[in-house]
Protein backbone atom coordinates (compact mmCIF):
# COMPACT_ATOMS: atom_id res chain seq x y z
CA UNK A 1 0.00 0.00 0.00
CA UNK A 2 1.25 3.46 -0.85
CA UNK A 3 1.30 5.97 1.99
CA UNK A 4 1.84 9.57 0.97
CA UNK A 5 2.56 12.41 3.33
CA UNK A 6 1.96 15.94 2.09
CA UNK A 7 3.48 18.51 4.40
CA UNK A 8 3.59 22.29 4.13
CA UNK A 9 7.13 23.64 4.44
CA UNK A 10 10.46 22.06 5.07
CA UNK A 11 11.29 20.46 8.40
CA UNK A 12 13.84 21.90 10.78
CA UNK A 13 17.30 20.64 9.88
CA UNK A 14 17.72 19.43 13.48
CA UNK A 15 15.01 16.82 12.78
CA UNK A 16 16.63 15.59 9.56
CA UNK A 17 18.34 12.48 10.99
CA UNK A 18 15.29 11.38 12.98
CA UNK A 19 13.02 11.89 9.95
CA UNK A 20 15.34 9.89 7.72
CA UNK A 21 15.46 7.09 10.30
CA UNK A 22 11.68 6.77 10.67
CA UNK A 23 10.91 7.31 6.99
CA UNK A 24 13.32 4.47 6.19
CA UNK A 25 11.88 2.29 8.97
CA UNK A 26 8.27 2.96 7.92
CA UNK A 27 9.33 2.29 4.33
CA UNK A 28 9.90 -1.33 5.30
CA UNK A 29 6.11 -1.69 5.72
CA UNK A 30 4.67 0.90 3.34
CA UNK A 31 5.60 2.48 0.05
CA UNK A 32 6.27 5.94 1.57
CA UNK A 33 6.28 9.13 -0.48
CA UNK A 34 6.75 12.54 1.15
CA UNK A 35 5.90 15.77 -0.69
CA UNK A 36 6.92 19.09 0.79
CA UNK A 37 4.63 21.91 -0.33
CA UNK A 38 5.96 25.46 -0.38
CA UNK A 39 4.55 27.56 2.44
CA UNK A 40 2.13 30.31 1.50
CA UNK A 41 4.00 32.65 3.84
CA UNK A 42 7.34 32.53 2.05
CA UNK A 43 8.41 35.88 0.63
CA UNK A 44 5.14 37.65 1.38
CA UNK A 45 4.68 40.48 3.86
CA UNK A 46 1.29 41.40 5.21
CA UNK A 47 -0.53 38.40 3.73
CA UNK A 48 -3.55 37.34 5.78
CA UNK A 49 -3.62 33.86 7.35
CA UNK A 50 -6.67 33.10 5.21
CA UNK A 51 -4.77 33.91 2.02
CA UNK A 52 -1.85 31.81 3.20
CA UNK A 53 -3.91 28.66 3.85
CA UNK A 54 -5.85 29.14 0.61
CA UNK A 55 -2.61 29.32 -1.39
CA UNK A 56 -1.30 26.22 0.42
CA UNK A 57 -4.58 24.34 -0.08
CA UNK A 58 -4.40 24.80 -3.84
CA UNK A 59 -0.95 23.20 -3.83
CA UNK A 60 -2.06 20.39 -1.49
CA UNK A 61 -5.22 19.50 -3.40
CA UNK A 62 -3.23 19.38 -6.65
CA UNK A 63 -1.06 16.62 -5.12
CA UNK A 64 -3.89 14.37 -3.88
CA UNK A 65 -4.86 11.54 -6.25
CA UNK A 66 -8.59 11.32 -7.00
CA UNK A 67 -9.18 7.88 -5.42
CA UNK A 68 -6.88 8.28 -2.42
CA UNK A 69 -8.10 7.97 1.15
CA UNK A 70 -7.15 11.27 2.83
CA UNK A 71 -6.36 11.85 6.49
CA UNK A 72 -5.86 15.47 7.51
CA UNK A 73 -3.85 15.99 10.67
CA UNK A 74 -5.85 18.64 12.46
CA UNK A 75 -5.79 19.67 16.13
CA UNK A 76 -9.61 19.45 16.29
CA UNK A 77 -9.63 15.95 14.79
CA UNK A 78 -10.24 12.71 16.63
CA UNK A 79 -7.30 11.14 18.42
CA UNK A 80 -6.27 7.71 17.19
CA UNK A 81 -4.20 5.24 19.19
CA UNK A 82 -1.32 3.31 17.66
CA UNK A 83 -3.48 0.19 17.68
CA UNK A 84 -6.31 2.08 16.00
CA UNK A 85 -3.93 3.22 13.25
CA UNK A 86 -2.70 -0.33 12.72
CA UNK A 87 -6.31 -1.59 12.52
CA UNK A 88 -7.13 1.24 10.11
CA UNK A 89 -4.34 0.09 7.78
CA UNK A 90 -5.41 -3.54 8.06
CA UNK A 91 -9.01 -2.67 7.20
CA UNK A 92 -8.03 -0.51 4.23
CA UNK A 93 -5.61 -3.13 2.92
CA UNK A 94 -8.48 -5.65 2.91
CA UNK A 95 -10.64 -3.11 1.06
CA UNK A 96 -7.89 -2.85 -1.58
CA UNK A 97 -7.36 0.88 -0.98
CA UNK A 98 -4.22 1.56 -2.98
CA UNK A 99 -3.18 4.89 -1.42
CA UNK A 100 -3.62 6.70 1.86
CA UNK A 101 -2.57 10.34 1.98
CA UNK A 102 -1.76 12.17 5.22
CA UNK A 103 -1.82 15.97 5.07
CA UNK A 104 0.07 18.19 7.52
CA UNK A 105 -0.68 21.92 7.33
CA UNK A 106 1.57 24.89 7.85
CA UNK A 107 1.66 27.62 10.50
CA UNK A 108 -2.02 28.53 10.10
CA UNK A 109 -3.38 25.01 9.69
CA UNK A 110 -5.39 23.66 6.78
CA UNK A 111 -7.94 25.44 4.60
CA UNK A 112 -11.55 24.26 4.76
CA UNK A 113 -11.28 22.90 1.19
CA UNK A 114 -8.59 20.44 2.35
CA UNK A 115 -10.60 19.51 5.45
CA UNK A 116 -13.66 18.90 3.24
CA UNK A 117 -11.61 16.64 0.94
CA UNK A 118 -10.37 14.60 3.90
CA UNK A 119 -12.06 11.31 4.70
CA UNK A 120 -10.91 11.59 8.29
CA UNK A 121 -9.56 14.31 10.60
CA UNK A 122 -7.00 13.03 13.09
CA UNK A 123 -5.33 14.82 15.98
CA UNK A 124 -1.88 13.70 17.08
CA UNK A 125 -2.38 15.33 20.48
CA UNK A 126 -4.06 18.25 22.19
CA UNK A 127 -0.61 19.86 22.15
CA UNK A 128 0.36 22.08 19.21
CA UNK A 129 3.37 20.84 17.21
CA UNK A 130 5.43 22.36 14.43
CA UNK A 131 4.80 20.66 11.09
CA UNK A 132 8.28 19.12 11.40
CA UNK A 133 7.47 17.48 14.73
CA UNK A 134 4.06 16.39 13.42
CA UNK A 135 5.81 14.76 10.47
CA UNK A 136 8.26 12.99 12.77
CA UNK A 137 5.51 11.73 15.08
CA UNK A 138 3.49 10.53 12.10
CA UNK A 139 6.47 8.67 10.62
CA UNK A 140 7.16 6.95 13.93
CA UNK A 141 3.49 5.96 14.16
CA UNK A 142 3.51 4.60 10.61
CA UNK A 143 6.51 2.48 11.55
CA UNK A 144 4.82 1.37 14.77
CA UNK A 145 1.59 0.46 12.93
CA UNK A 146 3.59 -1.78 10.61
CA UNK A 147 5.28 -3.56 13.50
CA UNK A 148 1.93 -4.07 15.24
CA UNK A 149 0.42 -5.56 12.09
CA UNK A 150 3.29 -8.02 11.79
CA UNK A 151 3.33 -8.72 15.52
CA UNK A 152 6.95 -7.57 15.79
CA UNK A 153 8.34 -6.62 19.22
CA UNK A 154 8.76 -2.83 18.73
CA UNK A 155 5.37 -1.90 20.22
CA UNK A 156 5.40 -2.59 23.97
CA UNK A 157 1.80 -1.53 24.66
CA UNK A 158 -1.21 -3.78 24.99
CA UNK A 159 -2.48 -5.46 21.85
Amino acid sequence: MKVSVIVVGKSDRLLKDALQHYEKSAGYYWNIEVSEIKSGITGRKGVSPGDVVKRESDRILHKIPINAEVIALERTGKEMSSLDLSRYFQKHALMAISEIVFVIGGAFGLHQEVLDRADRLVSLSSFTFTHGFARLILMEQLYRAGTIMRKEPYHKGAL
